[in-house]
């Protein structure tokens, strides 16, 4: 067996990938289908077998919305070891996502790995766009709260840009940039929050071209600066004008359902998959898996969750798969756009329930 910490993120082409994941999510499918009894009524129900698929595309799939529905559990209580729950208002039902230690630490390395690829080996001082109370109760823990938490292991020196009330805290805020002017630092925040509570505060005080050397990652809360016509570009020109011309930021893609496989988007304005995971685009209506260039919705494949039925999961995003292995950023893997929630669909997101 292929260990996965000895694949290249980006590095290995389709061919090599997808038999190494095929076998992974394969093995996936029989565990869950023989520790999660309402896994095996779901296969059982849809008359499909387990383990046995030959590719990608024909392997079960559960939705998003069945966390919020149904217990999805393959641990004994005893191995329980954290709940991680959904972003959402308080009339909607929240996913939970039951981790035990195993997959757990597993969703921190890889998440690392994934990360780590753009930021370098070295951990850069981090200036995380929230407020240092998310991580109050170990045994239930929002998706917004794990996202910094995951995140916060490739940083050091780790300084809080908010105050409790989503204020900017400009002495920690002018404290990190006296320190860190002319160094390589990481911010980390949900896109919402670093364009509202950041990026314009720092526009509106005049303090712009500080942190030059910035590395920023964000995902998340799109919607929300979509109805106020901030596009992916209006953000990264904003962000640049207001940290420096060269600061290097990227989106990415991810979801509670699948934390540590996420989806990052390359220099070209892509999102990538791992070698750790992959996404197939269906018809929304046949659910027939789509070709490049074709709108649907996303399906996403992680080899990560083992303490839940999660490997495989189909989303209420809409997306458009671009091409594979053939990126101009050189990075291997299947590249993709995401285009939206679904109509109808419940609005989640790990910052639009400010």
């Amino acid at each position: 067996m292929i260990d996965w910490k000895s694949l290249e993120v980006y590095g290995v082409g389709r061919e090599q990938k997808r038999a190494w994941l095929l076998r992974e999510l394969n093995s996936l499918t029989l565990h869950h289908q023989a520790n999660c009894s309402a896994y095996a009524n779901l296969l059982a129900g849809q008359n499909l077998s387990a383990g046995n698929s030959e590719t990608l595309e024909g392997l079960p799939y559960v939705t998003t919305r069945l966390f919020k529905m149904l217990h999805l559990s393959s641990i004994p209580s005893r191995e329980l070891f954290k709940t991680l729950t959904s972003s959402g208002t308080t009339s909607q039902v929240k996913s939970q996502i039951v981790l035990d230690r195993e997959t757990a630490a597993l969703q921190s390395k890889v998440l690392v790995s994934i990360l780590s690829s753009f930021t370098g080996a070295a951990r850069r001082p981090m200036l995380i766009i929230d407020h240092n109370g998310l991580d109050g109760d170990k045994s239930g823990f929002s998706a917004r709260g794990a996202g910094v938490q995951g995140l916060s292991f490739l940083g050091r020196d780790h300084t809080y840009a908010l105050n409790s009330d989503m204020t900017p805290d400009w002495q920690a805020i002018d404290g990190f940039i006296e320190k860190y002017a002319n160094e390589p630092v990481l911010i980390f925040g949900f896109t919402f929050m670093v364009w509202q509570h950041f990026i314009q505060h720092l526009h509106a005080s005049n303090r712009l071209n500080q942190l030059p050397q910035a590395l920023m990652f964000h995902s998340g809360g799109w919607k929300k600066l979509q109805d106020q016509a901030v596009s992916n570009d209006v953000f990264k020109t904003t962000a640049r004008q207001a940290l420096g011309e060269n600061v290097a930021i990227h989106n990415f893609y991810g979801m509670v359902e699948q934390i540590g496989t996420v989806f990052v988007e390359c220099e070209r304005g892509h999102l990538h998959a791992p070698i750790y995971a992959d996404v197939i685009i269906r018809d929304q209506l046949t659910l027939e898996a789509l070709g490049s260039g074709e709108t649907g919705l996303l399906q996403v494949l992680s080899f990560i969750p083992k303490s839940y039925p999660g490997h495989s999961i189909l989303t209420e995003d809409l997306g458009r798969l671009l091409g594979e292995d053939d990126c101009p950023c050189g990075r291997k893997g299947r590249y993709f756009e995401v285009l939206g929630r679904l109509p109808k669909s419940e609005v989640r997101g790990c910052s639009d329930v400010l």
